[in-house]
This record gives C-alpha cells, structure tokens and sequence, in this order.
C-alpha cells in the first residue's frame, strides 16, 4: 500500500462534547437484548438458512434468553413471509418474546408487513430510511426535508393500521431507524428522530425504540459513544424512549463501540451470535453478553452450553467460529506459553471454591460457559514445565513433584521440537511412559517379597541384569531401602537416594499408586523415575528400578 494513498481519506470529525459524561461510569445492568441473526445475519449468508433451520435458531435463541428477536424482512420475499406466518401459526413465539420484523419506509411494504404479523402477540414494528449525507446524494437524490418526509408518512401510515392490529390481540412496538446514523449530522439525525416521535406518540407504556446503527463502522469507538451521550441528551421525550445500537464491525471495535455507548446511555443492543452478518460482521452479543458476566453482572443471556449454541450456529449458518474468536473459539483458554501455563497452574491450585474467580490469564470460568478444563493448556515447542504437569495431572492423574516438572518438561520440548507442531495430550501420556514407566532394561524386576522382624524388613528381589537372572537380599528400615541396599551390592549403579512421593490412581478396589523416586547416581545428574502398580510398595519399588535404568543409559550414551 502506497502511503500517498492515505490522503485520499478524511478524518472523522469529532464530537462538540467538552463536558461528556461517559468515561465516568460504569456498567451495572445488562441492556435489552435483540437478536437479528435470523435477519441481518441470515441476509449475509452465502447460503441462507432454509425454513427448518431458521425454525431451529428461532427456538436456541428463545433457550438462550432473547425476548426481542428480529425474525426477517416478511416484505421482501416469499420465504421470509412464509417464515414469520410459520411461527404465528404453530404458536411457536413464547408470550414473553416479541418478534421483530424490518421494513423499508415504503406504503406497499408496510401493508405487506402488516398482514404477515396478523395474529402475533409482541411485535417490534421495525422501520427505516437512509439519513446520510452520502445516502441523500447517490442513492435518493433528495434533501433534508424529503427525507424526513419519507419518515413520518411511513410512520403516519403504520400509525393508521395499529387499530386494526391490536384489536387482534397484537401488542406492537414501534422501531425506527436513521439508517446509517453515525455517517449522519448530528442534528439532522436528531431531527428526523424528533419528527418520527411527533408522529407515533409514544407513552410511558409503549415507548419507541430509536435505534442508531452504525451501518458502516467510520468512527473510533469514543466518538460513537460521543454520538449517543449527544443523542441521547438531546432528545425531547428521552423518558418515553429506548434508545438502541446496531454496531457493525468494519474497523474491528464493534464490541467497544457498544460497550462505551451503554456508557452513554444507551438501553438496547442489536447483534448477531459470534458476530455473524454483512462484511465484516455485527456485533457479538456473546462477547457483549460474558464480558458483562465476568465483571459480575447478569447478562440475562444463557451461554451455559455454548459448544452446543456454537454447533447449531456452525451447522445452519455455515459459517465457522474463528480459533482465537472471544469465549467461543476452540483456543481461547488454550496457553502454549511455558510462563504462562506455569502461572495458570499455581493459580488454579489455590483457587478456592466460592471465592472470586481469579485465575491467570483465564478471565472466565470455562465451566461456566461449559468448556472443558482438558483445552486450557496445550503443549507444543514453546511449551514448559507447568502446563505439561497441568495436562498429566488433570487428564491422567499423574501428580508431578516440583523438582520433576523442569525434567520432564525439558523432555517433552525436544520431542515437540523433532515434530515440529503441537503434541496431543496421548502423545504426552505416551512420552511419560516410554521415558519412566516402560523402563525395564537393564534391570527388571520379577518378583519382590519382604519379612519384618524387629522393625527391620529383608527383601527379596528376583531380577534380571542385562538378561542375567539373580536373587537379590538385602536389609534395612523399609522396602525401599532393601532394595536400594540390595541394588549398590550389586554393584550395577552407585547413588544415593533423595526423595519419594506416591499418590493413589483412581479409587476403589481397582485403583492404583504411582510413586515418584530421585536418585543422586554418583556420576551423573539427578533424576527421577516413576513406576505403578495395585501394590504400594511394588510401585515404588518399580520407581526405583525406573530411575536406575534411565541414570544407566545416560551412562551409556
């Protein structure tokens, strides 16, 4: 890219607002929630959903907990008619939930979509028209005043047909949009906004909606909330009025466009599921939703079970969740980073049940939004010590001494090195196993027995040394230091024995011990090896016999 290429852009101008209110407060309350998968995202899919799928959406976002959701454009086509009259008809829509519909201002689609919301409960009535500056010159050809003409005859039209709606049963809300508000002057957007209301007359009972989209994201995300303070100030009847966002993504910040204008003032957010829709997406409620939860506020959103809601999302839409996507993506609590997975592992350690979530580097509980522990800590070259204990104790059960993480650590690096990508929580159990389980040469154990007599325990091992079969005897303070005894008269290997630890695999009758054994061999470095078995003191005896056969080929090499 050229840098001349730059000066053909123009810097957004900025907001009048020397007293703004916004960067002073904080969030203490979710806001309505509007889902317009079925609608803004439905129309941005290469393959649009058929009637069943939509059906099946329609029915996860009502499990989820949206009580306003934006079912389609019945004016625009056959099908999306057909879907609307569907869910009516098969009283599919809960009393709680209103379905919204989107209509251009235009008296032949008005008409159309007032007979396909006929005999509907809740229904969100939302209208329509371009306001931009760029929008009335390309596209319309028609100044301020025609423009907010379009407006009120369309709002002055629906406002006729109302009777006749609610006398069937419906309730109906009104939404009006400036389309293309952020691109908008601000005072001509508070002008046609001021006009659409003189024409509805909201009360207190049934307040408008004012929805201010940005259709295009033109505008950093301080400026938007700039907008909506300013909108939001100025606004004659701002107690009879929801004032609503519909943020797009075209410059990355849709999330934090919304966020800092619920600052603002805002009461309602439009958005799609994982951001789904035209160009570069529309807002992602989920993200919007579990950042509200994790500082500890109520999203009035269900995502207890997002793999599923991911599912039928990936299914239906055919759209993917990206890898690295907030909460949703399959590698967002996923650290390679040995500081990292070191830190992440102290942390949950001592995290205590009920306290306040305050693990590293996790800002959620991924059970809270049913993810599975087992994806937290992946293991490739940059790995370390920390996470690969994470892995072997959380999905094996093996509990590494600290002194035993940075060896076999600095094992699983090399091997993740040679392979040049990342190792699966098998290969790592593999790994383990080849390198202190399956240990059994030189020397294997056949047989082991003890007698006790006067606190003093002789063992007897019957072994095999480089494939020479003998019977070892020796004394001392417990199995374990029989057995060593035993194995320096042999005079296969001289050490010393530094330190032991054991835990149990598994409970029940079935379950096994593990034992964990450094040895000091006299010409070599420390080291450990590892053995199980049903019996305590055959899994420790095999730890040793593990640690002698790896001090062995480090002499070999």
């Amino acid at each position: 890219m050229s840098l001349s290429s730059a000066a053909k852009y123009r810097p957004f101008p900025p907001v009048d607002l020397p007293d703004r209110q916004w960067p002073s407060r904080s969030l203490t309350q979710a806001p309505i929630w509007c889902s317009v998968d079925l609608r803004d995202g439905n129309q941005a899919l290469a393959q649009p959903m058929s009637v069943e799928e939509k059906l099946e959406y329609f029915d996860m976002l009502v499990r989820i907990g949206f009580k306003q959701i934006e079912v389609g454009f019945p004016s625009a086509s056959q099908i999306e008619f057909d879907f609307c009259r569907r869910l009516i008809e098969e009283n599919r829509i809960p009393d709680d939930v209103s379905i919204q519909i989107l209509c251009q201002c235009r008296s032949d689609l008005i008409d159309r979509s007032c007979a396909a919301i006929v005999g509907a409960k809740n229904v969100v009535f939302h209208l329509y028209n371009s306001t931009s500056p760029a929008q009335r010159r390309y596209v319309f050809g028609l100044d301020k005043p025609a423009i907010v003409q379009i407006a009120t005859d369309a709002i002055a039209l629906l406002k006729s047909k109302v009777a006749d709606l609610t006398a069937a049963g419906t309730r109906l809300q009104l939404e009006y949009s400036p389309e293309s508000f952020t691109s908008t002057e601000l005072e001509f957007a508070l002008e046609i906004c001021e006009a659409v209301t003189d024409v509805w007359q909201p009360t207190a009972e049934n307040r408008i909606i004012l929805n201010l989209p940005a259709t295009v994201e033109y505008v950093t995300p301080n400026v938007h909330a700039d907008q909506i303070e300013w909108m939001c100030r100025n606004l004659t009847r701002r107690e009879l009025t929801i004032v609503s966002l519909h943020t797009h993504n075209d410059r990355g910040t849709g999330v934090a466009a919304t966020e800092l204008a619920l600052l603002a003032g805002a009461d309602r957010v439009e958005g799609t599921l994982f951001g789904n829709g035209e160009r570069t997406g529309n807002l992602d409620i989920v993200i919007v939703a579990l950042n509200l939860h994790t500082h500890g506020i109520d999203p009035g959103l269900d995502f207890s079970n997002l793999r599923e809601i991911r599912e039928v999302y990936e299914r239906t839409t055919r759209m993917l969740v990206p890898d690295r996507q907030p909460y949703g993506g399959d590698l967002v609590f996923t650290a390679f980073s040995g500081s990292h997975q070191d830190a992440i592992k102290k942390s949950w350690d001592q995290q205590k049940p009920g306290a306040p979530w305050d693990v590293l580097y996790i800002p959620i509980d991924p059970a809270d939004i049913g993810r599975s522990y087992k994806a937290i800590i992946r293991i490739n070259s940059q790995s370390g010590k920390g996470g690969v204990a994470y892995i072997l104790e959380h999905e094996f059960g093996y509990v590494l001494p600290k002194a035993m993480h940075r060896e076999f650590g600095a094992i699983v690096n090399r091997i993740a090195d040679v392979k040049g990508e990342e190792l699966s929580s098998e290969e790592l159990q593999a790994a383990f196993k080849s390198e202190y389980l399956d240990r059994t040469e030189p020397l294997t154990v056949i047989d082991f027995r003890t007698t006790e007599k006067d606190r003093v325990v002789t063992c007897e091992a019957d072994v095999t040394i480089r494939g020479v079969s003998h019977t070892l005897t020796a004394a001392g303070n417990g199995p374990i230091n029989a057995f060593v005894t035993a194995i320096r008269e042999t005079g296969l290997l001289q050490f010393e024995f530094l330190n032991y630890a054991e835990h149990s695999l598994g409970t029940g009758a079935r379950a096994q011990a593990i034992s964990y054994i450094q040895i000091q061999p006299e010409n070599g470095p420390a080291l450990y090896g590892a053995g199980i078995d049903a019996s305590i003191d055959l899994a420790s005896i095999k730890g040793v016999t593990s640690a002698i056969n790896r001090a062995l080929a480090i002499v070999a090499q």
